[in-house]
């Protein structure tokens, strides 16, 4: 049945399905849905449609943005930008309509007004674009009566080793992609889109697990190994968008309805310490079996974790100081986090150790009670602590999306 549902879904052509995708906004395109379909191209050939990676769409426009709650793409572009100082809130505003009508184009498949070509041959490859604005922004476009209270400087913790040039910034652009040479396309067209007005801050790149690597979809691992993300809050949970979402907010702050606050941490793994570890080990101080991801406590990878619980010696099967006990909801008063990040690997360093870990990106209403609540608790307290250095810190306000073609994001906030 796969085999038949491939081939007629190989006829159709690539420019079909991208009329479909931009026409309707439809999401998720696979080729088992796509049979019997079929166009020609240019010379009368047939054309063979694009694979189920690169046909899948994530729409540009909604309440909120793309990239918060989509799921993990393979690729991922990290760059903040400062704004030029000439450049004021006309000229920014200017700069989120270029960047919007890029971004949608380029999620439906489509090239930008201003195409290099780098990814003429791919569809959107669940591209998705993402703009934020940092707490710089405000004061240099004369909107400091709109800066949102829950817009907080992120305090310092014992596990920082931040580097000052790689932190912060005015404009924010997270990029994700299933193809790295639609992600790369993507950030090249914004940058050029910025000429002018922005000048970048600093720029990450990062990476996951590749659509369709195992048997099966799998929670990703990072770079210790471990199986990473379980718990994430999912967007069919009870309270899921009071929580990673901005509701309800009246006043100057109301335009933030619908948005979400971004908080951005390039944190490095200590590898050739956690590696030397026995598997035990690494396991006590997670909290969890590193093959299945099964809690300590016993079960699978979903079982919920048994704080409780004891081994047959008495003591915690899950120990005090394991990453998933001190991170646990529970041992914060309920902070949610919705975790979204990439792992890295950026070379060696000068000792020879692996410049390598975790952009690690976490998504909220609120810095104060979600991020800040939950690292003031892992600081210290966390076992994990002694194998990471968090090198670079950011937070963004990441307003509501567009919702119509024409709009732009930020439009509440440079237009009021």
């Amino acid at each position: 049945m796969r085999a038949r549902a491939a081939a007629a879904a190989s006829l159709l052509s690539r420019r079909r399905l991208l009329g479909i995708a931009g026409g309707t906004g439809v999401v998720g395109l696979a080729a088992g849905g796509l049979a019997g379909a079929a166009a020609r191209g240019a010379d009368g050939r047939d054309e063979p449609a694009l694979s189920t990676v690169g046909a899948t769409a994530v729409p540009f426009h909604g309440r909120h943005q793309a990239g918060i709650a989509t799921p993990l793409q393979a690729c991922g572009h990290l760059i903040a930008f400062d704004l030029r100082p000439d450049a004021d809130r006309r000229a920014a505003a200017a700069l989120m309509r270029r960047w919007s009508q890029a971004a949608e184009a380029m999620t439906a498949g489509r090239p930008p007004g201003d195409d290099d070509q780098i990814a003429l041959d791919a569809g959107p490859s669940s591209l998705t674009v993402t703009f934020g604005f940092g707490r710089t922004f405000f004061a240099k476009t004369g909107l400091e009566s709109r800066l949102p209270a829950a817009l907080v400087e992120i305090p310092p913790f014992s596990a920082d080793a931040l580097d000052r040039t790689r932190s912060g910034g005015d404009l924010w652009i997270q990029i994700g992609a299933d193809d790295p040479l639609v992600a790369v396309h993507a950030l090249r067209v914004l940058q050029r889109a910025a000429s002018g007005t922005a000048e970048a801050r600093w720029q990450m790149n990062g990476f996951n697990r590749a659509p369709g690597a195992t048997r099966r979809p799998m929670t990703v691992r990072n770079l210790m190994g471990q199986i990473d993300g379980t718990n994430n809050p999912r967007p069919s949970d009870t309270g899921f968008d009071a929580k990673i979402f901005v509701s309800r907010t009246t006043g100057p702050e109301a335009w933030m309805n619908g948005g979400s606050y971004a908080v951005v941490r390039r944190i490095r793994m200590l590898l050739d310490t956690w590696e030397r570890l026995p598997t035990a080990r690494q396991e006590r101080v997670i909290g969890r079996r590193k093959d299945s991801g099964a809690p300590l406590s016993g079960g699978t990878e979903t079982t919920p974790v048994n704080l409780s619980a004891t081994g047959p010696d008495g003591t915690l099967a899950v120990p005090g100081d394991a990453h998933v006990r001190v991170a646990a909801p529970e041992s914060n008063g309920g902070a949610t986090l919705l975790r979204r990040g990439f792992s890295y690997h950026d070379g060696h360093r000068a000792d020879g150790a692996p410049d390598a870990g975790l952009l690690f990106i976490a998504w909220q209403a609120d810095p104060t009670t979600g991020f800040i609540q939950v690292q003031r608790k892992l600081d210290g307290a966390d076992g994990l602590t002694r194998f990471i250095r968090h090198e670079s810190s950011a937070v963004f306000a990441v307003p509501g999306g567009a919702t119509a073609p024409g709009d732009y994001v930020g439009r509440a906030l440079l237009e009021s």
